[in-house]
């Protein structure tokens, strides 16, 4: 099995330098500056679960020939991403996206057929330092895939057979794939709305005054979206997320937050406009979604704009 990783920062460098380093078949699409770093330096992962310096096979135009196609790129960056995968796509490739939310797999599915699209999340925290470390910050290292129709396919269970031999990674093909994603996209959801509205973290959420109340009720909201979209989520994991929102000493905080705070871009129509229109289909109440993508679009023109305060001389 021949595996193309778009990109080689924290999640490409990450699961695609794993399966490297375990005997797989794997070359990184990278622009010229990472490839020289590369070709210097080799994949340097920093882990919890061992340090690595490999060689690896990088390209900077994508070409046919492989099984599957691991898409690691932000959701603003999409319509780029599709077209520098484009020449990887032939008939028996899958792409195999591990973005955040869902609306994603429906363009995808246009672009190249429904049959080449897998579902896929991961669960990681990482980051790509500026000398082109791959650093991971914690023990997450899942990486979850499978067909969208829920069948269990030859190249879902290869894909799985090779990575139960990397080191540090936690990959497992499952037959409900859209299930997880929306779970994923419960919480998800649930944090950005609430830290990019409250521009808090979950315990200071939680320390004002009906903040663990605010979070619940997005978590309710945002599950029964869920549940009017097939997918019901199981009772044990929003007890779960309760529990992690009613949390005073918690310190999680969604990703859109951490860039929105660092002036960065953000998958505002991605996530938030995702779930807001989903709302609106389902029939359930929408005024806090449609709140927190005001939010999101309003910082987007002041960003454009360069009226961010961390943005202005």
């Amino acid at each position: 099995m021949r595996i193309l990783c778009l990109g080689a920062g924290a999640l490409g460098g990450y699961f695609g330098g794993r399966l490297a380093q375990a005997g797989a078949d794997v070359s990184f699409l990278v622009r010229p500056g990472r490839q020289a770093q590369l070709a210097a330096e080799g994949l340097v992962i920093e882990s919890p679960f061992g340090h690595a310096r490999l060689p690896i096979r990088t390209l900077t135009q994508a070409e046919p020939g492989f099984d599957i196609v691991l898409l690691t790129c932000k959701a603003y960056d999409l319509d780029g991403a599709i077209e520098a995968i484009r020449p990887a796509m032939g008939p028996g490739t899958a792409v195999l996206p591990v973005l955040n939310g869902l609306a994603h797999i429906a363009r995808l599915q246009r672009e190249f057929g429904p049959e080449q699209v897998l579902g896929g999340l991961a669960k990681i925290q990482a980051t790509l330092t500026p000398a082109g470390v791959v650093k991971q910050l914690n023990d997450w290292r899942w990486l979850t895939f499978g067909e969208l129709d829920g069948s269990a396919s030859p190249r879902t269970q290869a894909l799985a057979s090779l990575a139960a031999r990397a080191e540090g990674m936690a990959a497992e093909a499952v037959p409900d794939i859209m299930a997880r994603m929306w779970e994923k996209l419960v919480h998800l959801g649930t944090s950005a709305l609430g830290t990019v509205l409250m521009r808090a973290n979950t315990g200071e959420i939680a320390r004002a005054p009906g903040g663990v109340a605010l979070m619940h009720r997005l978590l309710e909201r945002n599950a029964a979206i869920a549940a009017a979209n097939g997918h019901p989520v199981r009772p044990g994991f929003i007890e779960d997320f309760r529990r992690l929102f009613a949390d005073p000493a918690g310190a999680y905080a969604a990703s859109m937050l951490r860039d929105l705070e660092a002036g960065g871009r953000i998958e505002a129509d991605h996530i938030l406009g995702f779930l807001l229109e989903a709302a609106r289909a389902a029939g359930v109440p929408h005024e806090l979604h449609e709140a927190g993508y005001i939010h999101a679009k309003a910082y987007e023109q002041r960003r454009d704009a360069g009226r961010l305060p961390a943005l202005q001389p």
